[in-house]
């Protein structure tokens, strides 16, 4: 039985179509009018997007009806479909803290309530019924000021019982004017001891050399790859993963032939650089984990050993996997076959 790590979920993009539309006919009337029939929302949802900033715009559709007193009511669905349908063992949740709090409040109040939206978060997670070891990653975002973004990092080091690092989010091709003002964050980040991984080199305009140094993993970083390789090298002596999340590149129009896929693992592999396959929005691609390494390998994009090799990597990269061994590894101990008791010889 295999039990997956999943490293990159966005909290926002997690819901699956069908609860949120639910949510939607139930407490939502504006958006229950916008959708009133199921299959044309499922495909407004799902479908393609041109660009990754079209693609984003969807987060907000989810943020606005996020907050304290419904993120429980999402969560345990997502815990419970991960459990159930997807073998997940351990699951990373990221998500902007902030944008989860009230709008009417000034933004040193909503900085104060960032504080409630990761306990509630991190309690919510937390479902017997449901055992997934779960931790959160706390994303500041490129539409938010200095601030706000040091604020989550604070957040981030006071809480380490429900966070396990830090991102930046909001999509790569933004940060450019604020490159000096993220690598000083990261900067503070580390220094503080939080783990860290950030969206990077995603797309083609989102490629900034200056931050990989404060990463200890990469948020996608398909081109790195595909138009950086030289960069490999460094990359697999720091001992960064890959985040890579492929469904997601054609959503969002960052890729348009699966052979692109191909070129980015086998690089990766040629030149020791660990990948993580993750799905990023699972709710958004309706698509769960296992069913990226299904597809990974019935395209050949992977052949099993690879395959193998991401699923361990996932488990070594995780931030708070609290064991030594996948759970794979542990199952087999667990279910050795005791050895048949020898007959005597009569």
């Amino acid at each position: 039985m295999a039990l997956y790590a999943e490293l990159h979920r966005h909290l926002g993009g997690s819901v699956v179509p069908r609860v949120l539309w639910r949510y939607f006919q139930r407490h939502d009337r504006e958006l229950a009018l916008r959708f009133p029939e199921y299959p044309g929302f499922e495909e407004f949802y799902t479908k393609p997007r041109d660009t990754l900033d079209e693609y984003l715009e969807l987060h907000t559709l989810v943020e606005s009806v996020q907050s304290v007193e419904t993120l429980p009511y999402f969560i345990y669905r997502l815990i419970r479909g991960a459990y159930i349908f997807e073998n997940l063992a351990y699951l990373e949740l990221r998500y902007t803290p902030y944008l989860r709090t009230p709008h009417d409040l000034s933004q040193s109040q909503r900085i104060d309530r960032m504080a409630e939206i990761v306990e509630v978060v991190g309690k919510a997670s937390q479902l017997p019924e449901y055992p997934i070891v779960t931790r959160q990653i706390l994303c500041m975002h490129s539409r938010l000021p200095d601030e706000v973004n040091r604020a989550i990092v604070e957040l981030a080091s006071q809480m380490p019982q429900y966070v396990c690092a830090i991102d930046v989010a909001g999509g790569d091709n933004h940060y450019g004017d604020r490159l000096d003002e993220f690598v000083k964050l990261y900067a503070y980040a580390r220094n503080l001891g939080i783990n860290t991984t950030g969206h990077l080199y995603e797309t083609p305009d989102g490629c900034h050399p200056q931050l990989l140094p404060y990463l200890m993993r990469i948020g996608h970083g398909i081109q790195i790859p595909l138009k950086h390789p030289e960069l490999l090298p460094e990359v697999a002596r720091r001992g960064q993963c890959l985040e890579v999340c492929p469904t997601t590149y054609f959503k969002t129009g960052t890729l348009q032939d699966i052979q692109d896929l191909k070129i980015i693992f086998d690089r990766c592999f040629d030149a020791g650089v660990d990948i993580a396959i993750c799905t990023d929005n699972a709710g958004l691609h309706d698509m769960r984990l296992p069913f990226e390494y299904e597809s990974l390998l019935t395209q050949d994009i992977i052949d099993f050993r690879q395959m193998q090799a991401c699923q361990e990597a996932a488990f070594r990269h995780a931030f708070a996997w609290p064991y030594h061994q996948p759970p794979a590894e542990m199952l087999t101990d667990l279910l050795k076959p005791e050895p048949m008791p020898v007959m005597p010889v009569v």
